[in-house]
């Protein structure tokens, strides 16, 4: 590939069928995906292309300034694949860790676009700092605390920055997570990460609910991320070949050949969220959490290669039932003691 563009045969591998996509549903909308380097992110932003939106992609990984060891990714790369996907690819350097480096960011949008249509929190990067199968008070403590600030502080200096672009205007905000329920997700750090930013959607859409602007949380099911192919050795053209080797998961890793048959390519919640983004009646759905399985079922789109993977079902069979977030869930937030109290604050 070369250095300074994607190859068109990577562009075509990663396009795949662009059946029961919603062209260009927001042609002339303007979106900032926060992490788009790689992974979900990554995908997202290529969905939001085919539909026709400019994207700004940011992340801390640029050409000549690679930030996560071993990730060849760029943010490049992802504005480059939004362009060829049918969008405007915009490829902005930040670390949005840093309040000063988001408020740039901001600005600029705010001076070339004058808004804010959809802004996406996808800033993740605690693969590496979660450990699996040990108790909190053995793990690394600097870590941990580590994944916190990049994972939801980096949510929070964001939201709090791009926000103010949607206001008047519209809109919806995505919180990027990893499942649609509220039980334990195997790390102290880790769980806390992914049930913050699932709070953070419902704490926004609590104080927008009386402006134009959404709020959700959104998970994948078993992502076919850049580097789950590289663990599996495949690729995205032959990755059906892992499940020829027969065994369970690991000790630590949920990586049975039997469970990535069910993987969805970053493509699959990258049209969940055009099909968010692109529904007059979103604001019905702010503030709760959604997966990428029940909303292709229910909007009707497909992953790249035409089928649509429904790891919430294939899960409760193989492992057995667990409760999400339904509509008695629900009703134990909404209201509270606080909104009663002071029913006008927002």
């Amino acid at each position: 590939m070369s250095s300074t563009k994607v190859s068109r045969r990577k562009q075509k591998e990663m396009a795949g069928p662009r059946k029961n996509v919603a062209k260009k549903a927001l042609q002339g909308k303007i979106a900032l995906v926060a992490g788009a380097t790689r992974g979900a992110g990554r995908g997202i932003a290529i969905a939001l292309g085919e539909a026709g939106a400019t994207v700004y992609c940011t992340g801390r990984s640029s050409r000549g300034r690679a930030a996560t060891p071993g990730r060849p990714e760029t943010i490049e790369e992802t504005a480059e694949l939004v362009t060829a996907a049918g969008g405007l690819g915009i490829a902005v350097q930040v670390d949005h860790t840093e309040p000063a480096e988001v408020k740039k960011l901001v600005s600029l949008i705010k001076r070339r676009h004058h808004g804010l249509d959809i802004l996406v929190n996808d800033v993740w990067g605690g693969d590496k700092l979660t450990e699996w199968g040990k108790p909190f008070w053995k793990v690394n403590l600097e870590n941990g605390l580590q994944m916190l600030k990049q994972a939801i502080h980096s949510h929070i200096i964001t939201a709090h920055c791009a926000v103010p672009l949607m206001l008047g205007r519209g809109g919806i905000v995505f919180e990027i997570t990893d499942g649609d329920a509220f039980y334990y997700r195997g790390n102290l750090f880790y769980d806390l990460v992914k049930i913050s930013v699932i709070r953070l959607a419902f704490a926004m859409s609590r104080e927008l609910r009386k402006r134009d602007v959404a709020a959700v949380a959104l998970t994948p099911g078993f992502l076919r991320s850049e580097a789950v192919l590289e663990h599996f050795r495949v690729s995205e053209a032959n990755w059906r070949d892992a499940g020829k080797k027969k065994h369970g998961n690991s000790a630590k890793q949920n990586d049975a050949p039997s469970d990535f048959m069910v993987s969805e390519s970053p493509r699959y919640i990258g049209r969940a969220v055009v099909a968010l983004a692109s529904d007059p009646q979103v604001k019905k759905k702010s503030g709760r959490v959604f997966s990428s399985w029940a909303l292709a079922k229910e909007y009707g789109f497909t992953d790249i290669d035409g089928t649509r993977p429904h790891w919430g079902n294939y899960a409760r069979k193989k492992y057995g039932k667990y409760k999400i977030c339904d509509e008695r869930f629900y009703s134990y937030w909404v209201p509270g003691l606080v909104e009663l109290i002071f029913p006008d604050w927002f």
